[in-house]
C-alpha cells in the first residue's frame, strides 16, 4: 500500500458534507442552490486529481491511503484507500450528482435547501463506500446511505404512494445489512482465531489485513453467501428487486437516476464478497452465474411489458446488473474487465436516461405511452439524446454500451457456455424493450394536446446531457482508457481467485462441466 502525504481521499468525502451543511444554513434559496452546484462541481474537479494521481500499474496495492486509529479497543480504524476497481467510480458519481442537482434545479419547489443538502450528503456518504478499506467503516458508510435516500423518496417523491415506497426501500436495505454485518464479524474473529489472538484485543476490521488472513474451509461458504445476499438486495437482484420499480415510480426521478447509476451492490460483490472467500467463489461461481441469467432474461421480459418509461427502465436497469453478475461468475478478464466497464457505464446511460424521463415527468405530468407519442415531433434534441442513450443501452457499436457488452458476453462463452444463451437473449431483449417503446413515444402523430404545447430541452438541460452523451461517445470509441486503469487491479483480483483451493473437489468438478 502506497500512503497518501495529503489526505486527498478525505477531502473528497468532507467535501460533499461540508457543502450539505453550508446549502442547510443558508437561508437564501437561490444562493443555496448556486453553493450546492459550486460544491458540486469542485467534487468533480477533486475527484479528477485522484484519477490523475493514481498510478495504474500498481497491480492490487492499494494507493493515497489513509490510516488513523478510530476505535482502538476494537482495532477499528479509519482506513481509506483507492485502486484500479473503485478509482473511476468517484468521478462517476460527482458527475452523476451534479447532473441530479442540475436536473431539480427548477423542479423542487418546497424544502428546497433541504433537498440539495440532502443530495450532497448522499455524495460523500457513497464516495465513502468506494473508499473505505476498513470493513466497519464501510458498513457504516452502507448504512448511512439510508437517512438521505429516506426522506430524498418520502418527501419529494412523484407518486401518491411514496412514503410507503420510501420505508419499503429502507426496510430492503435493513434487511440485507443484516448478512453483511454477521459476515464482517465472522471474518474478524476468524483473524483473531487464525492468528491465536484473543477477543477482542486481536480482532482484525481492515480489508488488506482480512485480504492476507486464510478463512477455513467451513467458513468459507458461509462468508461468501452472507455478502453475496446482503449485496444481492442492494445490486439488486431476483427476488430482491421489486424495491427499485417501486422508488422509480414513487420517488423522485433525480434520485432513481443516482440508485439506477450507481450499483454498490455489484461494486460490493466485486470488492468484498468474491475475494475475502475466494475458494466458495470459485465453488459457487456457477450459482452466481445462474442467479445473474435468471436476473437478467426474467427482469428483460418484465420490461418488454411495461407501458411507462421509468418503470421499464428500471427494469432495464435489474436485466442489466445481471449481465454483469454473470460475467463475474465468469472469472476470467473478460468478465471483470467487462463488469467494471458496464458498472460505470450506467452512470452515464442509465442515469441519464432516468433524467431524460424526468424531463417528461415534468413537463407533462406522465411518462405513460398513453400520454405520448409523437415527442420526436416536439421535442427534437430531447429525442436525439433519448435515442444515443437508448442506444448505448442496447450496446450498439460507438457507445460506451458496445465494448462493455462485448467483454461480457465473450467471457460467459468461454466460461459458461449454457450460460451465455442467455445473455444472448437478454441483449435481444433489451433491443425489443427500448425499440418498441421508442417507437410509441417518439414516433407516429401528436395525439395529446400537452405533447403539441411542450418545450424542448432548456440550455441548461441541453449541457448536462451533452456532457453525458460526449463520455457515452467517448468510451465507446476509445475503450482503452478505462480499461488500462483496472488492467493491472483486474489481473491481480482474478490471480487471487484462480491460485486458492476450492472448498470441494468433487463439487469443483461439477462446475468445470457445467
Amino acid at each position: 500500500m502506497s500512503n497518501a502525504s495529503f489526505p486527498v481521499l478525505s477531502l473528497i468525502i468532507l467535501l460533499p458534507l461540508l457543502g450539505a451543511i453550508a446549502v442547510a444554513v443558508t437561508r437564501n434559496v437561490r444562493l443555496a442552490k448556486n453553493i450546492a452546484l459550486l460544491f458540486a462541481a469542485l467534487e468533480l474537479i477533486a475527484t479528477g486529481v485522484v484519477v490523475q494521481l493514481f498510478n495504474a500499474n500498481l497491480g492490487n496495492n492499494f494507493q493515497l491511503v489513509e490510516r488513523y486509529p478510530w476505535i482502538p479497543s476494537l482495532n477499528i480504524e479509519y482506513l481509506l484507500g483507492v485502486d484500479g476497481i473503485s478509482v473511476l467510480f468517484l468521478p462517476m458519481s460527482a458527475l452523476l450528482t451534479l447532473m441530479a442537482i442540475i436536473a431539480s434545479w427548477n423542479s423542487v419547489q418546497y424544502l428546497t435547501r433541504f433537498h440539495f443538502a440532502l443530495l450532497l450528503a448522499l455524495e460523500g456518504i457513497t464516495i465513502g463506500v468506494f473508499l473505505a478499506l476498513d470493513m466497519a467503516l464501510f458498513f457504516l458508510f452502507w448504512e448511512l446511505t439510508l437517512p438521505p435516500i429516506f426522506f430524498l423518496i418520502g418527501l419529494w417523491g412523484i407518486g401518491s404512494g411514496r412514503r410507503s415506497a420510501a420505508i419499503k426501500y429502507t426496510l430492503f436495505m435493513l434487511f440485507g445489512g443484516v448478512p453483511l454485518l454477521f459476515a464482517i464479524i465472522i471474518l474478524a474473529v476468524n483473524h483473531a482465531t487464525v492468528t491465536g489472538g484473543s477477543i477482542p484485543q486481536d480482532l482484525a476490521f481492515s480489508l488488506p489485513v482480512l485480504l492476507e488472513t486464510s478463512l477455513p474451509d467451513n467458513l468459507q461458504a458461509l462468508v461468501f453467501l452472507l455478502l453475496l445476499l446482503g449485496f444481492a438486495v442492494k445490486a439488486p437482484l431476483v427476488p430482491f428487486h421489486t424495491w427499485l420499480p417501486t422508488v422509480a415510480m414513487e420517488g423522485p426521478t433525480q434520485l432513481t437516476a443516482v440508485l439506477t447509476g450507481l450499483k454498490l451492490g455489484a461494486f460490493g460483490i466485486i470488492r468484498f464478497a468474491m475475494p475475502l472467500a475466494p475458494s466458495a467463489a470459485v465453488q459457487y461461481s456457477w450459482v452466481l452465474g445462474i442467479l445473474g441469467a435468471i436476473t437478467l432474461v426474467y427482469s428483460a421480459l418484465i420490461a418488454l411489458q411495461q407501458t411507462n418509461l421509468r418503470r421499464l427502465l428500471a427494469y432495464a436497469g435489474i436485466s442489466h446488473v445481471g449481465l454483469v453478475i454473470v460475467g463475474i461468475a465468469s472469472l476470467n478478464m473478460q468478465g471483470i474487465q467487462g463488469a467494471i466497464f458496464q458498472l460505470l457505464n450506467f452512470t452515464m446511460v442509465a442515469g441519464s436516461l432516468m433524467l431524460v424521463a424526468g424531463f417528461i415527468q415534468h413537463r407533462l405530468g406522465s411518462t405513460e405511452v398513453i400520454h405520448l407519442g409523437g415527442l420526436a415531433k416536439v421535442m427534437p434534441r430531447l429525442t436525439c439524446f433519448y435515442f444515443l442513450f437508448a442506444l448505448a443501452s442496447i450496446g450498439v457499436p460507438g457507445t460506451s454500451g458496445f465494448p462493455a457488452e462485448l467483454l461480457l458476453i465473450v467471457s460467459t462463452m468461454l466460461a459458461h457456455p449454457s450460460i451465455s444463451i442467455a445473455a444472448l437473449i437478454g441483449a435481444v431483449l433489451s433491443a425489443a424493450y427500448m425499440l418498441s417503446f421508442t417507437r410509441r413515444a417518439f414516433f407516429g402523430p401528436v395525439t395529446q394536446a400537452g405533447v403539441k404545447q411542450v418545450q424542448d430541452l432548456r440550455p441548461r438541460e441541453l449541457t448536462l446531457l451533452c456532457v453525458s452523451a460526449l463520455l457515452i461517445l467517448g468510451f465507446g470509441f476509445f475503450p482503452n482508457g478505462v480499461l488500462k486503469t483496472n488492467r493491472a487491479t483486474a489481473e491481480a483480483w482474478l490471480t487471487r481467485l484462480m491460485d486458492q483451493p476450492v472448498v470441494a473437489s468433487g463439487e469443483e468438478e461439477g462446475s468445470k462441466k457445467y
